[in-house]
Order: structure tokens, then C-alpha cells, then sequence
């Protein structure tokens, strides 16, 4: 048995993600859309930002999302999606990524 599990706000990091971006156009993607959904460069402030600012919750809520959701791109760029899980959860703010990831929101819906 396989789950899908989302961290919630207090995970966040400054760099997390980045090498995920580096290596996985599909995990890079998630970033840039949620950069623009936002109409921001939240991306920029998660790699290279301050703690202090990233910790906000304006900021951190979508960053973890979008942090956790590039995760599962990567993951599914190498064959290992949804489609193995037998569940998906998260806790606090990741039931937001969770329902995203699986489908029942977009992530410019669920980034704004």
C-alpha cells in the first residue's frame, strides 16, 4: 500500500524545490504557474528569499503547495503517481495540495 501524504505551513525552507525545477520540466512548470497565478516571483523568494518573509502565510501556504506539488511531478516524470497510491492526505494546509494533486482543483486555484 502506497500514500501520498502533504506536509502543512511550518515545512517551508528557503531552496526547497529548487533542484527539483533544475532537473524536471514538470516540476518547474508547477512553479511558473503558480508564479503567475500569483502575478508574483514566489518562486524567487522560496530559493532564494529570506527566511523571515518566506515564512508568512501568504507566502508560505503556496509555497509548500506549490513545493509539494512540483514533488509529485517529479515523482510522476519517473513513473511513480497517483495511480500508486491507495491514498492521498494532507495535514493542515497539505489537504490543499492534496486535493490539487488529485485533481479536484487547479494549481492557480489553489496557489491564489
Amino acid at each position: 500500500m502506497r500514500a501520498f501524504v502533504f506536509p502543512g505551513q511550518g515545512a517551508q525552507t528557503i531552496g526547497m524545490g529548487q533542484d527539483l525545477a533544475a532537473s524536471y520540466p514538470a516540476a518547474k512548470a508547477v512553479f511558473e504557474e503558480v508564479d503567475d497565478a500569483l502575478g508574483q516571483d514566489l518562486s524567487g523568494l522560496i530559493w532564494n528569499g529570506d527566511i523571515e518573509t518566506l515564512t508568512l502565510t501568504a507566502n508560505a501556504q503556496p509555497a509548500l503547495m506549490a513545493t509539494s506539488l512540483a514533488a509529485l511531478r517529479a515523482l510522476e516524470s519517473e513513473g511513480l503517481g497517483l495511480d500508486t497510491a491507495s491514498f492521498v492526505a494532507g495535514h493542515s494546509l497539505g489537504e490543499y495540495s492534496a486535493l490539487a494533486a488529485a485533481g479536484a482543483m487547479t494549481i492557480a486555484d489553489t496557489a491564489r
